[in-house]
């Protein structure tokens, strides 16, 4: 990470929407996971989480066995994919940004 970048972090304000890009997928699985997490923080992942976890619950499997109700519910849906040139927006706030530093080698992040 850049001395300019941490800047550049440092200066954003509560509330501010940012937009990143990946320029670089991560190798490593912590790396790609935190990516993973922050896109989930953009307006139309978020909304497309609550959807599909909507659908879930609406097509939750019901079965009776030993005279009692169990369920099997579905595996969460996997929204986001982290590759080299994706883009996404999301509001900054003060518990992100040490997320958004310890990748920022792989982001161009700017204000949107």
């Amino acid at each position: 990470m850049t001395s300019n970048t941490a800047d550049q972090i440092s200066s954003f304000t509560a509330g501010q929407t940012i937009r990143c890009t990946l320029n670089v997928t991560p190798a490593a699985k912590g790396p790609r996971d935190t990516v993973a997490r922050l896109m989930r923080r953009d307006p139309a992942n978020v909304r497309a989480l609550r959807r599909a976890q909507h659908l879930r619950k609406r097509r939750l499997n019901r079965y009776i066995r030993g005279n009692r109700l169990w369920t099997s519910r579905e595996k969460a849906a996997r929204v986001v994919q982290v590759r080299p040139g994706l883009s996404w927006e999301m509001s900054f706030t003060p518990d992100v940004s040490a997320d958004l530093r310890s990748v920022a080698k792989y982001l161009d992040i700017k204000t949107a």
